[in-house]
């Protein structure tokens, strides 16, 4: 069992250690947030942790992520462990202690965004004032790695962002406080998690100081409406397109795999990846390329998809005009396997 923090009782205007810890885009506004209201509110980002720098151009460099950028832009102290340890035993070889140097900036608060690992027990009994995760559903709905894909794919019309209290379950925590968004019909992944992200970081500069003076309870998930769910982390392969699915489940593909890994199919022989599409009526074969009154479409499994951008093989996106301009035989084609 990890320890319960300690109820929180600090005044808003009280220095408070933070150490944030998060990796890619969608973290940025929530470490911008603390760090810029350092001097009105007395807290202090103290370190950051974030996942180590990835290689990247097929391998040949390795490449920070955008949390580490924004942080050494700061002046921030950040640590990248390979992973942190579940239990207090010193490391076996000499390599740094990774909770020795957590300890070691003494948070009085963890604040955790997209990082891209679970915390540990570990980790989460070093604040006086736990750790808080910005979550971008409303949970209990869609924990886990994908939850701003997973609300496009199955067409939600409004998800939201969710400021928890951690524990050692995979977003089990209890709830502080949430945020509702509407989901907008042209969402991709791309555009949802840029609003999520920056309205998440408004709620947590707004949850930070309620629970510092101990005015927000935590509330259980078993509480709160809805049934619980967890979305599992994308692959490349989930971008793959069956053309026997409905329409609308492959437009939506195509927004919530934008900008990765994108939806795909094949065209003689070679990856196709689509950017922009609309469900129209009518009916053509799985996959079979057909003219519709002037528009390129596709048949699916219950009506036709039309293509507004797409992107061939060794080529950057283009609107499908400009593709047939080079590609007249497209039409009458069959995409897939």
């Amino acid at each position: 069992m990890v320890p319960q923090p300690v109820t929180p009782q600090k005044s808003f205007r009280e220095t408070i250690r933070i150490v944030f810890m998060g990796t890619p885009d969608f973290a940025l506004p929530s470490l911008s947030v603390l760090h810029g209201m350092e001097a009105q509110t007395g807290w202090q980002v103290v370190g950051v942790v974030t996942q180590p720098d990835r290689r990247a151009d097929r391998g040949k460099r390795l490449v920070a992520g955008p949390v580490k950028e924004l942080a050494l832009e700061h002046s921030l102290p950040v640590m990248q462990p390979e992973r942190l340890p579940r239990t207090n035993a010193p490391p076996a070889t000499d390599e740094p202690d990774p909770l020795a140097s957590l300890r070691m900036l003494s948070p009085d608060l963890i604040v955790v965004a997209a990082y891209g690992q679970i915390l540990p027990p570990s980790v989460l009994e070093i604040p006086t004032y736990g750790c808080l995760n910005v979550h971008a559903s409303l949970l209990p709905a869609y924990r886990g790695a994908s939850p701003i894909t997973a609300a496009l794919l199955d067409g939600l019309p409004e998800t939201g962002v969710t400021i928890m209290l951690m524990d050692t379950g995979m977003d089990t925590g209890p709830v502080l406080t949430q945020a509702r968004l509407p989901v907008f019909a042209d969402d991709t992944t791309a555009s949802l998690s840029d609003r999520l992200a920056a309205r998440g970081a408004e709620l947590l500069a707004e949850t930070i100081p309620s629970w510092l003076a101990g005015n927000v309870t935590p509330v259980a998930q078993a509480d709160l409406p809805g049934e619980p769910s967890v979305c599992r982390l994308v692959k490349k392969q989930d971008g793959r397109i069956d053309w026997t699915m409905p329409a609308a489940r492959i437009e939506r593909m195509i927004r919530a795999y934008a900008p990765w890994p994108a939806a795909f199919t094949t065209w003689k022989g070679q990856n196709f990846k689509l950017w922009q599409g609309s469900v129209i009526s009518g009916s053509a074969p799985p996959g079979l390329v057909v003219d519709v009154d002037g528009r390129v479409a596709v048949g699916a499994g219950d009506a036709l998809l039309a293509l507004h951008q797409v992107q061939p093989a060794g080529k950057k996106p283009m609107t499908v005009a400009a593709f047939l301009n080079g590609a007249p035989e497209f039409v009458h084609s069959r995409l897939g396997d």
